[in-house]
């Protein structure tokens, strides 16, 4: 079962240059959660300073008791243990086949056989749906490949949190949509926690249990899922629905010229709310909820047409 992981008053700057500040928020254990946000807001910082490969300037990233963001270099190294990371390239060693890639964790980290690494890999290979591809360099293989070999090198450690680093970059939307799903198999298999950084609209909408928008340095809102999208926050309303009114411009923000022009504009109504991916076994992982369980407790209607199986996937631009 994954972990919970604590966020409390995380504030990094590189220089002068704040990246994002005070930002407060727990990551349930064993749920997806997908952190979203412009170009350029540190999301990527963001899962650096989670894993402790960047010390943040004031602030805690507490794991099973742990301060990673101050604790020594020892009990670092065992928490990085409990992550699995896949990095927005796949990060594969091109002069390695994939099989030499996947191995290469256990091979640093444990005092496994041969024999019992072989088992390992190939049943990661089996599991990310790339048995046979064992002997292939990352180079001979399709980005959507790479990604799903990047992933099963992310998982031999049978890590409890794993960390997805815009995993769809560089996909087509079919690729994404596989992957998405693979995604969801894998949390019902391992129960793990996961969180996701993600341009992919689509992704944030039908995959999580919930959602972290990170926006102008700092956390606009983080919550379960059906808490965003069915949220007239401005940035929020904006950015999951993929709307060019609000206050995310071009460069961040809009100036003021730019914001009073669009105050007359009537706003797009909110596009409904999708059903979440099931496992492709049918059976709902621990951590889903009923589609529409946050609403009726929350007293929020969502959207008409919501959790329909047969709705649009088409958010309102």
């Amino acid at each position: 079962m994954g972990v919970e992981i604590k966020v409390e008053h995380l504030t990094k700057s590189f220089g002068k240059q704040l990246i994002w500040g005070d930002v407060t928020l727990t990551i349930p254990a064993g749920e997806i959660c997908v952190m979203l946000g412009p170009s350029g807001t540190g999301k990527s910082v963001f899962l650096k300073t989670l894993i402790g490969l960047l010390k943040p300037d004031r602030g805690s990233v507490i794991i099973e008791g742990t301060d990673i963001a101050s604790c020594p270099e020892r009990e670092l190294y065992e928490i990085r243990k409990l992550f699995g990371v896949l990095f927005q390239d796949g990060a594969m060693f091109g002069s390695m086949n994939l099989y030499d890639n996947i191995a290469f964790p256990l091979r640093e980290h444990t005092k496994k056989s041969e024999s019992e690494v072989r088992d390992v890999v190939m049943e990661k290979l089996d599991l990310v749906g790339l048995l046979g591809t064992e002997d292939k360099l990352p180079g001979e293989i399709s980005g959507g490949m790479r990604k799903r070999a990047g992933l099963a090198r992310a998982l031999v450690l049978d890590p409890e949190i794993v960390l997805f680093d815009e995993p769809d970059s560089g996909l087509d939307p079919v690729r994404t949509s596989f992957l998405n799903q693979l995604i969801v198999d894998l949390n019902a298999q391992i129960d793990a926690t996961f969180l996701i950084v993600t341009h992919d609209i689509n992704t944030a909408r039908t995959v999580p249990d919930n959602i972290g928008l990170l926006y102008h340095k700092h956390l606009a809102m983080f919550g379960p899922r059906e808490m965003l999208l069915s949220s007239e926050e401005p940035v929020v309303r904006q950015f999951l629905n993929a709307q060019k009114v609000g206050p995310i411009g071009m460069s961040e923000e809009k100036d003021a010229d730019e914001l009073a022009a669009e105050s007359d504009q009537e706003l797009p109504a909110l596009p409904p709310i999708p059903m979440q991916l099931e496992p492709s076994n049918g059976i709902p992982r621990r951590s889903q909820r009923e589609p529409g369980a946050w609403c009726r407790d929350n007293g929020v209607t969502p959207p008409p047409g919501s959790f329909d199986d047969n709705m649009s996937m088409t958010t309102g631009a």
